[in-house]
């Protein structure tokens, strides 16, 4: 019954979101609904599983799902990708751009808010006066309404600010308020968080990018999956742009305009002129 269980919930995820739970990550499945059955006040896995398949509310089936699909991250993670845009890639794109005075960067799979922010954090922190002389815009996104809503309010826990925040930035950049921190609003200002799912992206998302953070998330679709969400979003990068994948993963398509490139200890993909 357990695997029967497991399977289907596999099966929903995939349908609605392309994320797929092989079976070796079924311990990690069995105690993410562990934990959305608890917090929907049902009594075990089980009950779930038959609300479900009796029929369940939009809302509630959300929930679910928004549940199943919330990775991990923190502040600056990996630190490399930031090193490159600190001292490669944001100098280099602030004399390419002087005519528009525009840049445009996106975290797809933001979660809760931390990439985004960090991105944000680095360029106040070093780029102070091409913050005032261009329009920045930071959009991040995730399928996850409940990390987007965290996102949005910019507070976080001790645990989570001691993980990849410099003690100077936590100083300068948020504001004690109790047992957590919140993001100052100069940094809020700069990002435009949305509800996106990645399946999506070709149709809902309008804008065009200089950079692009799509990281630790195309490990999770199915090969047919990657290759769809990788297209869209590459369509999604200007001509001169950069886009980062998860130290571990590999572009699943070459598109012709790709050249793959190595600054400082970063792996990226820059689409040709």
């Amino acid at each position: 019954m357990e695997q029967d269980i497991l399977n289907f919930f596999s099966t929903l995820v995939q349908k609605a979101a392309g994320i797929v739970y092989e079976k070796d990550r079924y311990a990690i499945l069995k105690n993410k609904l562990r934990e959305i059955a608890i917090s929907l006040n049902y009594k075990n896995i089980e009950d779930l599983f038959l609300a479900v398949k009796k029929g369940v509310s939009p809302e509630v089936l959300a929930q679910i799902i928004d549940g199943l699909t919330t990775n991990e991250t923190y502040f600056f993670r990996d630190r490399h990708p930031f090193e490159a845009l600190k001292n490669h890639i944001f100098p280099e794109l602030f004399k390419k751009r002087e005519r528009e005075r525009r840049i445009d960067i996106w975290s797809a799979a933001c979660s809760t808010g931390q990439e985004p922010y960090s991105i944000a954090m680095l360029l106040l922190e070093h780029f102070p006066q091409e913050v005032k002389r261009f329009k920045i815009f930071i959009y991040a996104t995730d399928i996850s309404i409940k990390s987007i809503e965290k996102a949005k309010k910019g507070i976080y826990h001790q645990i989570e600010v001691n993980r990849g925040l410099p003690a100077t930035y936590l100083v300068k950049y948020f504001k004690q308020e109790g047992f957590s921190w919140k993001i100052d609003e100069r940094l809020k200002n700069m990002v435009k968080f949305e509800v996106l799912n990645l399946l999506d992206v070709g149709r809902k998302v309008r804008y065009r990018f200089d950079v692009i953070m799509c990281r630790y998330v195309l490990i999770y679709f199915d090969m047919n999956t990657k290759k769809k969400v990788f297209k869209d979003i590459w369509d999604k990068l200007k001509p001169g742009g950069y886009l980062f994948l998860g130290a571990t993963e590999i572009p699943p398509i070459t598109p012709p305009d790709m050249e793959k490139k190595r600054i400082g200890l970063a792996t990226c993909y820059y689409k040709k002129d």
